[in-house]
């Protein structure tokens, strides 16, 4: 009788801790699966891009006086651009600029000039001169509201190519005639309110944008974006620090235009604090 009930204890006791055992195996799976669901949570970016509406300015034209198309002549140095702008006063607020709540240009309305796709130069008036280097250039040239956001009418902006002192041998020469695309804004460093609130802005030429045909692919700091729609856009929810921008032109297939900018990246920066 005494064997019979320390047989039965035994297996009693061994039931118990295999019982015990796998309800922590399973209590362990549980919390690591509850841990990987909560670290794909985290890894899901808050990063968002809203659509801007803002006024338009659909009679506005702005012409290139100089440098003339396929220039040849021009001497390293300070070259002169000229323009003439009609219906769209340059150095003047943008009439929404007060409540866009983002970057502005307290010099107002300008022209923002591309050349060969680098960072643009911003202009308040129609004249002035720019030190360029011996080479060829593409040069985009573009109405801009206060708070940078290009104008997109047709005839508020103006392309061309010249070449300052001797042509570069080897250099590819842009088919101005195929599509492209052209990056604006972000551009540079961002601070306090200014960094809540980043104007996405590029400009594109011979092509149009739709859900069945080219697209803009706007990767950010490593998170996607499919864009079927020519028109800005707001980046909310980005960390402090750097951010990253690049921008590819797509066809229907999702394969990239040749085209000597397309790709695009940058890098700028959104610091926290008081906006200077």
């Amino acid at each position: 009788m005494k064997k019979a009930t320390i047989r039965f204890s035994i297996l009693f006791a061994m039931a118990t801790i295999f019982a015990c055992s796998t309800g922590n195996k399973e209590e362990t799976a549980e919390n690591e699966d509850q841990s990987t669901e909560e670290k794909s949570q985290e890894s899901v970016s808050s990063i968002s891009l809203t659509p801007v509406e803002s006024p338009q300015f659909d009679d506005s034209m702005l012409e290139m006086l100089s440098p003339m198309e396929n220039e040849t002549n021009l001497e390293p140095g300070a070259v002169k651009f000229s323009y003439n702008v009609k219906n769209y006063e340059l150095a003047t607020q943008t009439i929404d600029a007060d409540v866009k709540n983002c970057a502005n240009s307290p010099k107002g309305q300008h022209i923002h000039l591309i050349l060969n796709n680098q960072p643009y130069s911003a202009h308040y008036e129609a004249e002035f001169t720019k030190d360029l280097e011996e080479g060829h250039y593409v040069a985009l040239s573009f109405l801009s509201r206060s708070y940078h956001e290009s104008v997109k009418s047709y005839g508020a902006a103006n392309i061309r190519q010249f070449t300052v002192g001797k042509e570069p041998s080897g250099q590819e020469i842009a088919d101005l005639s195929d599509p492209h695309m052209f990056y604006s804004r972000p551009k540079g460093t961002y601070t306090g309110k200014d960094a809540q609130k980043v104007l996405l802005d590029f400009y594109l030429l011979n092509t149009e944008l739709s859900e069945e045909g080219n697209k803009v692919r706007a990767t950010i700091n490593g998170e996607e974006f499919m864009l079927d729609k020519w028109q800005p856009y707001f980046i909310e929810g980005a960390e402090m620090g750097e951010m990253t921008i690049k921008l590819e032109l797509l066809d229907a297939k999702g394969e990239l235009i040749p085209s000597p900018f397309n790709p695009v990246e940058r890098t700028v920066t959104l610091e926290a604090g008081d906006a200077s």
